[in-house]
């Protein structure tokens, strides 16, 4: 994995060639985006426009990582098809991002102030900061999380707070909080920091390019937001009207066991523990993960699992037990 250095519109779609990946199949890439934006497919030459460096200079983002598991870069960075390295690396400037960064110590901290030092900057954020006793449960470079946050969070030009544990707190939120953990605008919004809340355990990494190419493509605007700082366009439907189960909901067949044979034929899973109607995310139509240049092989109801409501705040209390028999 590398930073990208400047390169244009037609670099970016020659890389996706040399990865296997033509013209034809990008824009399949950037009409799954376009749906998931509710735009249609006819805005996918405009994705793509944005995603190849059409629509002007390539904005700075600075990736911070405060308490996590690493899993929503996991999500985003495997992302395969096209290749989030050439799409979306080449279409933002990432100064900093400690997972894949190349530089260490003083190489990285100058990087990291640099950027912020000079604005004109996007902030994403992944993991919720700890609070508790100053700030030192939670360090980088022998700074805390606290300190480290409000001095970018606050300079820059957006804040994305990507998966729940930034927009929520998460798992490190969870009772007890021994750390007192919170997510960003719980902890900054007193300091004037209105973050977009990209939520999900992990997050699917459509709904981070599709904010962006949201920004992108509209002079920096940023798309409406529901009551809890997620973006409309992602998050307006409950995962329970979306579910391709929804018919058996609406029949009363509900499976009564994973291994029941109700549960081989697909029927609702409600009984099972399933959250997807107090539930807000995209996971139905969306999907994770890619397939033969595809985007969107599976989500979890459709692989027999029940949502658990991981886009939703403080869900490790609210809606555990998970699981229901």
């Amino acid at each position: 994995m590398r930073f990208a250095v400047g390169l244009a519109r037609d670099d970016v779609e020659k890389r996706l060639e040399e990865r296997g990946i033509d013209r034809r199949e990008f824009l399949k890439y950037c009409t799954a985006v376009a749906v998931a934006m509710g735009m249609g497919p006819a805005f996918a030459p405009e994705v793509a426009k944005a995603l190849t460096g059409g629509a002007g200079k390539r904005p700075n983002v600075v990736y911070l990582h405060n308490a996590e598991c690493t899993g929503c870069s996991e999500a985003f960075l495997r992302t395969s098809d096209p290749y989030i390295d050439v799409l979306l690396l080449d279409t933002v400037n990432c100064v900093y991002q400690e997972t894949i960064m190349a530089a260490a110590g003083d190489a990285a901290e100058k990087a990291l102030w640099d950027a912020v030092n000079a604005g004109d900057f996007i902030a994403i954020v992944e993991g919720a900061v700890p609070t508790g006793q100053n700030g030192n449960f939670g360090k980088v470079g022998n700074h805390t999380m606290l300190e480290i946050n409000e001095k970018v969070l606050t300079k820059a030009k957006a804040v994305i707070a990507y998966g729940t544990c930034a927009a929520y707190g998460g798992v490190q939120a969870a009772a007890p909080n021994p750390t007192e953990a919170k997510g960003i605008n719980d902890c900054y919004g007193s300091k004037g920091v209105v973050a977009i809340n990209i939520p999900g355990c992990p997050p699917n990494p459509v709904n981070l390019v599709g904010t962006i190419v949201y920004y992108l493509t509209n002079n920096g605007g940023l798309p409406e937001l529901d009551d809890q700082g997620r973006p409309k366009l992602f998050f307006g439907k409950s995962v329970h009207e979306q579910c391709e189960r929804l018919k058996h909901f609406e029949n009363g067949e509900f499976a009564e066991s994973f291994d029941s044979e109700e549960a081989r034929k697909g029927w609702c899973l409600y009984n099972l523990g399933c959250k997807g109607p107090s539930t807000y995310n995209n996971c139905p139509s969306v999907k994770f993960n890619s397939f033969d240049n595809k985007p969107g092989a599976n989500w979890p109801v459709q692989a027999g699992h029940p949502c658990i409501g991981c886009s939703e705040p403080n869900f490790w209390d609210q809606m555990s037990p998970f699981y229901e028999s």
